[in-house]
């Protein structure tokens, strides 16, 4: 926990996630019902009289509840661990929210305006109802039988929880990557509810290429023998080998050529020359990727993972909600979309966002796209907050007049 008086300017604080448990079963696009289901969250900001002032934020695959502010609860990794994470922000890394530069006074999504949400998804394995969850029918983790889920499933989620908190209505819907998705699919679901959504770094749908990337890391899990099928909870093994190759795939796909030649070139890790060996670092770039998979696999579980992947190879929304015809498919929204993309994301490409905003033009939605010069790969939007928040502060200002 952090004192007060040591609190930087524009931080929300000290903040601790809470739980709800949903009242009634959750109904999935798979055709099942899972119930109960608890969802982790955080609240940042006062809720308005008229409760019109709340903006939900959603995270990307490996994200929590925890988007703001220091958390209460000593870990010893934290959701900041991507390019640079430790060089930009110290020891306070393991302790900020992920987008702690985007949530607070003054900053993007402003708390002096606004109520900021942030729920763990649907799934997870942060405190949300997820596959290492226990099965009340069982009495052991669900394993194998949790469901298959999908963005849809997160949405009817944080819908259902939200009807808890007495919330009707969102200001906005807000996220990065899966995030994106997740206003998108509000945005298409429940468009008299969402007044506005800021999509970064997202699209309609993953392009061949992310779908194959993403098939990739779940193989790497699924073939490691401690995979055991997906039940390998309270059997003392985990898939800890696959998770760390499937971590390092998916940082690399984050990331771009020139950010990671600026940053690691072909410089070697131990020694003035090279070592001749197989199973030993010799370059920074291996070194940071061992680093990168050593964090991941101490705070996020593979049936997790394996699941949140395939929900973002799923979402399809010209295919779910148009009969093929992205237009189609928006053309019920009625929120006011924006739109951010970065030129060096090839995950994400900008095209995708592009096609976005043609579709909503051609439904005669209003919408606007920006396109943002940054070298860092799909991790802009975690990274150029500094330049995200001026597009967003103008646009959510817009929206309250």
């Amino acid at each position: 926990m952090v004192a007060p008086s040591t609190l930087p300017a524009g931080s929300v604080g000290s903040v601790e996630t809470r739980y709800l448990d949903l009242p009634a079963p959750l109904p999935l696009d798979c055709g099942r019902e899972l119930s109960p289901v608890r969802v982790a969250y955080e609240t940042y900001g006062t809720l308005a009289p008229t409760r019109d002032n709340v903006i939900l934020v959603c995270h990307a695959l490996s994200g929590d509840a925890h988007a703001a502010g220091y958390s209460t609860v000593a870990s010893g990794t934290g959701t900041r661990d991507g390019f640079a994470a430790e060089s930009r922000d110290g020891a306070a890394g393991k302790a900020l929210g992920w987008w702690d530069g985007m949530i607070g006074p003054g900053k993007a999504f402003d708390t002096d305006h606004f109520f900021v949400v942030s729920t763990n998804l649907l799934g997870g394995c942060r405190g949300t109802t997820g596959p290492s969850s226990i099965n009340p029918g069982t009495g052991r983790a669900y394993g194998s039988d949790f469901p298959v889920i999908t963005v849809a499933d997160m949405v009817r989620c944080e819908r259902a929880f939200l009807d808890e908190l007495g919330i009707e209505r969102l200001a906005a819907v807000a996220g990065g990557s899966l995030g994106g998705m997740q206003a998108l699919q509000w945005a298409v679901t429940y468009p008299d509810q969402v007044d506005s959504i800021v999509v970064i770094a997202s699209t309609h749908a993953l392009h061949p290429q992310g779908v194959a990337w993403n098939a990739i890391a779940r193989e790497a899990i699924t073939r490691d023998p401690a995979w055991q099928g997906g039940d390998y909870y309270g059997t003392g093994r985990r898939p800890d080998d696959g998770m760390s190759v499937a971590r390092m795939v998916g940082h690399m796909t984050y990331l771009s050529a020139p950010a990671l030649d600026g940053k690691f070139g072909r410089r070697l890790q131990f020694a003035d020359d090279i070592r001749y060996t197989i199973d030993r670092p010799e370059f920074e770039i291996e070194s940071y990727l061992d680093h990168q998979a050593e964090s991941f696999i101490k705070r996020f579980d593979a049936g997790t993972y394996v699941r949140m992947s395939r929900a973002l190879t799923y979402f399809d929304l010209a295919r779910q909600h148009g009969d093929g015809s992205l237009a189609r498919a928006l053309a019920n929204v009625s929120a006011r979309t924006l739109l951010i993309a970065f030129s060096s994301d090839w995950l994400y490409p900008p095209i995708a966002s592009m096609e976005i905003e043609a579709a909503l033009t051609e439904a005669g939605k209003p919408v606007e796209y920006h396109l943002i010069e940054a070298p860092y790969g799909h991790d802009c939007f975690l990274l150029e907050e500094a330049r995200q928040t001026p597009i967003v502060r103008r646009f959510l200002r817009e929206e309250e007049q």
